[in-house]
């Protein structure tokens, strides 16, 4: 399959006019790329590590979730990450593409993944957005879980770096309703409390936003971005395996960005 085939299938699906106004969807830089037979790298992030591999792996196109360009850069110059990646792209003729809010609100998208690695039924969008989609799901666990139980289990299906959970959260509490939305999903915790979900689970929250979630009566769970994310573009890999493609892999080079110092320090 050709390069410009797979956009136009991936486009079908998730439609990047849907991206919100401050977000960069689509093509980051293309340099010339679209007939040739497409060798895909899938990843969270854009990032020199990743061109790095990509360059290894003789791949033509990184397809990543987060834009390699957020803001209008003012200038390009060397030292710089941004420069540095544009070159490379140009220079080993690596296309970079981008799907973000956009493939947020898709079934098989962020949140809808994250809804199925906890086997959440009668799921539905936190906030709804096109017909059937939207930012987040909300539904009901297969069986109802204690809290201790369904950290557990996020511990276990998504493997974060560290769990923050709402400190004064009862451990034995019967959970049956959970939202989740992956990535930086705070700003939604008053949307979520409307769903009537007992536990939010989601990433990058900050000390105020527990308070909130704790007022609201919500049980609040911080996976780490990276965490919430990730899987997402596992299930892209495999989506793009079914199209029979000359080759597509999920990056290895990923990154998390942030590592947590042991709780305790052995002598």
């Amino acid at each position: 399959m050709k390069i410009t085939d797979l956009i136009t299938w991936f486009e079908k699906w998730a439609n990047p006019a849907w991206c919100e106004s401050w977000d960069n969807c689509g093509w980051q830089v293309e340099p010339g790329i679209l007939d040739q037979e497409a060798r895909i790298l899938v990843c969270l992030t854009p990032t020199l590590a990743v061109m790095q591999e990509a360059i290894a792996l003789h791949a033509n196109l990184i397809f990543a979730h987060h834009p390699l360009i957020f803001h209008p850069p003012k200038s390009f110059r060397i030292g710089e990450a941004l420069t540095e990646m544009v070159r490379l792209s140009f220079a080993h003729n690596i296309g970079i593409y981008t799907a973000h809010t956009n493939f947020d609100q898709v079934a098989d998208g962020t949140a809808d993944v994250l809804a199925q690695l906890l086997e959440l039924q009668q799921v539905s969008p936190i906030i709804p957005t096109q017909a059937g989609f939207g930012y987040g799901r909300v539904g009901m666990l297969t069986s109802t879980l204690t809290l201790q139980a369904l950290l557990d289990y996020i511990q276990t299906q998504l493997n974060p770096t560290h769990l923050i959970f709402s400190p004064t959260a009862d451990l034995k509490q019967q959970i049956s309703r959970v939202a989740v939305l992956g990535g930086s999903g705070a700003g939604f915790i008053s949307a979520v409390a409307k769903t009537n979900a007992q536990v939010y689970l989601t990433s990058d929250c900050k000390f105020h936003q527990f308070q909130e979630s704790r007022d609201l009566g919500l049980v609040l769970i911080d996976a780490g971005h990276y965490a919430t994310e990730r899987p997402a573009c596992q299930r892209l890999v495999q989506k793009m395996q079914a199209l029979n493609l000359n080759w597509v892999q999920l990056s290895q080079k990923d990154e998390d960005f942030r590592q947590f110092y042991p709780n305790t320090v052995s002598s």
